[in-house]
C-alpha cells in the first residue's frame, strides 16, 4: 500500500493562507488579543510566524497509508453535525 504525504490528510491540501489563518486564530485565542495594540503587535506577529512555521513543518512530516479525505465532503459532514447539535428556532 502506498504511503501518502499529505498536509492535514486532505485533498486538496491546506494552503499557505489556511495554515497562516489557523496560526493567527491560535495566537489570538491563546493570548486573548483579537485586536492588539501597537505595543503588542510585534510579539504577536512574531508568534504567528513561529506557529505558522511549526504547523507547516508538522504537516510536511505527516505520513499515512490511508487515502486522503475530501475537504468538501468533510465540511458538509461538519455542517450536518452542527445543524443537528444546534437547531435553529
Amino acid at each position: 500500500m502506498p504511503q501518502h504525504q499529505n498536509p492535514a490528510h486532505f485533498e486538496p491540501p491546506a494552503t499557505e493562507d489556511e495554515i497562516r489563518a489557523s496560526a493567527v486564530q491560535f495566537v489570538r485565542k491563546l493570548s486573548g488579543f483579537a485586536h492588539p495594540s501597537r505595543r503588542t503587535r510585534s510579539p504577536l506577529d512574531r508568534a504567528v510566524d513561529q506557529v505558522t512555521a511549526a504547523a507547516r513543518e508538522l504537516l510536511g512530516s505527516l505520513v499515512t497509508n490511508a487515502p486522503p479525505r475530501d475537504r468538501e465532503v468533510e465540511a458538509a459532514k461538519a455542517r450536518a453535525r452542527a445543524a443537528e447539535r444546534f437547531p435553529t428556532a
